[in-house]
């Protein structure tokens, strides 16, 4: 059975996102400009209908009164890049962990460039946070929503810039 996959784009601080949802669950969120989006062919149909909650949360986390959502996410990619993805919606909103900290957690403390391969292709950004994800000695290093936005969100979160205002 082929499944359904949906489409809709929301206004954000940090430019409009794509959210894509495959038989109802979020799959991905892109943003505009974003590294590895897929062409927008691949997005299914515009139908705002699964995104309500998903819509919703992102809204308080922007205004500021949510710091971990809490979503049915459908995950696509190789074993490896799912335990990298899961692994960074265990960093708390407001703190940054380096590659090697995230291989470390992973057991595999050799792997820091595979973990930063896999997070540079998280497909739902902001959610799943790869914002979140430094270099060892603590500078911003690679985003798939570019440095400029990865340092506003990490700014945002940390109480020093409120969204309205980025952009």
């Amino acid at each position: 059975m082929t499944p359904t996959v949906r489409h809709t784009v929301v206004d954000s601080p940090y430019e409009p996102l794509t959210l894509v949802a495959v038989d109802g669950v979020l799959s991905r969120v892109h943003m505009t400009g974003q590294r590895h989006r897929p062409p927008e062919e691949t997005f299914g149909a515009p139908d705002p209908r699964p995104f309500g909650e998903a819509i919703r949360q992102l809204d308080a986390y922007f205004a500021g009164e949510l710091t971990e959502f809490d979503l049915p996410l459908h995950l696509i990619g190789t074993p490896f890049q799912v335990r990298v993805w899961e692994q960074l919606l265990r960093i708390p909103y407001g703190e940054t962990r380096t590659y090697g900290e995230l291989a470390e957690e992973l057991g595999n403390p050799a792997a820091s460039r595979a973990v930063g391969l896999a997070n540079g292709k998280n497909p739902i950004g902001i959610i799943v946070p790869c914002h979140r994800v430094i270099g060892a000695g603590g500078g911003l290093t690679g985003y798939g929503g570019g440095l400029d936005r990865k340092q506003r969100l990490l700014a945002f979160e940390s109480g020093a810039a409120e969204p309205a205002g980025l952009f």
